[in-house]
């Protein structure tokens, strides 16, 4: 521990004597200081010892002591050295009382020691407090790095807890808790989620000091990885600030973690350069190709059925896809599950494809961050502008290997249905069980319908007969005239002339199918934008 006013009093060849303040003898010392000048206080940091001969002052005055000696405890000096037999053979009584009654420790220096003797004294134990600081931190990395060989991360966790007294808890990318040591920490270490998610929006390294409520701990919070996203967080809680000891233990914990959960850049660019090759194949219809290249580094993910997920990043965001390729991939590490994450385009962060196990973790986990950003985007107040910024993601129909492009196809889909409907994510299914009618609201089919039946409609605006209802209501009847004609409530003569008048004004036969079908769909598109 550093040098105290007490351990300064018992140094044998010191020979001090205390004069006030002899309850207060235990405050640190960081440094002896001379100075005789009447304020030194701007010269003062705190913490120091602060050593007189008075040869400046008057220390017989009451009040001038009263001044001297309130400005120097509220600079933070924990204790005064006066040396007798220079300027004065014994300390003033004016000092005595006033030391005492500011709670000032005063200690008489004898004349025969000298102030340099004092300061080395002071320095020497700071300098061993320093070396046994130093070396207890080379011990606890020491078994920091044995636990992490050995147990890892829990077993680095434990070890930690154990140096700082305290509790330690590792965060994955998604701000949820991975590891905790002791055990009852996961409880508490699961109230910072909030605080983990702002940490990494800072780049890396970044580092905050928060408080639990209802808690008195005292929690450093240090991202992990090296990357402009950190990879993971680790969060330290004590009861205290933290020694030199337990600053050292720390930033090795820090050292190790980030070794321990950070893959090297070199292996995470082999490592997509297979997952490129091997969905390369797999869309090509090579499965077997894509089998042999991918071998046990996919896991199962190739032998049950997977979804393929195709994400597009839009608006300003650096890397729009960048947030949902880590909750995937981190819900797929925690549940053990094999995914493949290709990142696509010049810059790598426009276009994401994924494959991942059908009904596993990975896809949830996509599915609910796809609904946390609809809803920011539900409550946001420039809702069209957010629209605008983000990922827009598509999901596939489940498949095996052999039916690989079909479900890329699928996901590209859905994917265009998002981006036109203004949504975050689609899935396949929804557009498979679903109508027809909600496609038709595109300003290119409303366009067309508007064209097609302009001419239908401005001869209706004149007075001479409701063609454009009439069209409906016989389209609607499958061409069946008693029937439509007792839905307009006109003779069915009357609606055989009103089609040929319509077949007329188009050009168009209504005995063609395709004919039929486009003007369906105008009805309907123009009905949808009413």
């Amino acid at each position: 521990m550093p040098p105290t006013l007490a351990s300064l009093v018992h140094h044998s060849a010191l020979k001090l004597t205390v004069r006030a303040g002899e309850d207060r003898l235990d405050v640190p010392v960081r440094w002896a200081h001379v100075s005789e000048l009447a304020d030194p206080v701007p010269y003062m940091e705190g913490g120091e010892l602060l050593l007189i001969t008075a040869l400046k002052l008057d220390a017989e005055d009451p009040k001038a002591m009263r001044r001297y000696v309130r400005r120097l405890v509220g600079a933070g000096v924990v204790g005064l050295g006066f040396a007798v037999g220079v300027n004065y053979d014994e300390i003033p009584k004016a000092l005595v009382d006033t030391a005492e009654e500011e709670g000032l420790p005063l200690l008489e220096v004898p004349r025969r020691t000298p102030f340099l003797a004092i300061s080395k004294a002071v320095s020497a134990a700071i300098a061993a407090d320093q070396y046994r600081s130093v070396t207890a931190g080379f011990a606890a990395q020491r078994e920091l790095t044995r636990q992490a060989l050995t147990d890892g991360p829990e077993g680095l966790l434990a070890a930690l807890a154990s140096q700082v007294d305290g509790w330690a808890a590792l965060y994955d990318t998604s701000g949820a808790v991975v590891a905790a040591a002791p055990e009852w920490a996961g409880r508490r270490a699961a109230r910072l989620t909030a605080d983990v998610e702002r940490l990494r929006e800072r780049p890396a390294p970044a580092s905050s000091v928060v408080g639990l409520p209802d808690n008195e701990d005292r929690v450093e919070l240090h991202s992990l990885g090296t990357g402009r996203r950190p990879k993971a967080a680790l969060a330290v809680g004590t009861a205290a600030a933290l020694g030199t000891a337990e600053r050292y233990a720390v930033h090795s914990a820090i050292a190790l973690l980030t070794l321990t959960t950070e893959r090297s850049r070199s292996l995470q660019a082999a490592e997509q350069r297979i997952g490129a090759a091997v969905l390369r194949m797999l869309l090509a219809g090579q499965s077997d190709h894509a089998r042999a290249v991918a071998g046990d580094l996919f896991g199962g993910l190739l032998d049950a059925p997977f979804r393929v997920i195709v994400g597009e990043g839009t608006g300003a965001d650096r890397d729009p896809l960048g947030g949902l390729a880590e909750v995937m991939e981190s819900a797929a590490a925690r549940s053990g599950e094999a995914v493949l994450v290709v990142p696509e385009g010049p810059q790598e962060s426009e276009r994401l494809v994924v494959l991942a196990v059908d009904g596993g973790a990975a896809v949830e986990a996509c599915r609910e961050y796809a609904a946390a950003l609809e809803a920011q985007r539900a409550s946001s107040e420039g809702r069209e502008q957010a629209e605008d910024d983000g990922p827009v993601v598509g999901l596939s129909a489940p498949a095996g290997p052999i039916a690989a492009a079909a479900a890329y196809k699928q996901a590209e889909q859905a994917l265009s249905v998002a981006r036109r409907r203004g949504r975050v994510f689609v899935e396949h299914e929804e557009l498979a069980a679903g109508s027809v009618l909600p496609l038709l609201a595109d300003d290119a089919v409303r366009a067309f319908a508007d064209g097609l039946l302009r001419p239908l409609s401005e001869h209706d605006a004149t007075g001479r007969g409701d063609l454009v209802a009439s069209l409906r209501a016989w389209l609607s009847r499958h061409g069946q005239w008693d029937a439509a004609a007792a839905d307009l409530g006109v003779h069915r003569h009357t609606l055989r002339y009103r089609m040929r008048r319509v077949e007329e004004i188009l050009g168009r036969s209504l005995d063609d199918p395709d004919v039929r079908m486009e003007l369906w769909l105008a009805l309907k598109a123009t009905a949808a934008a009413e």
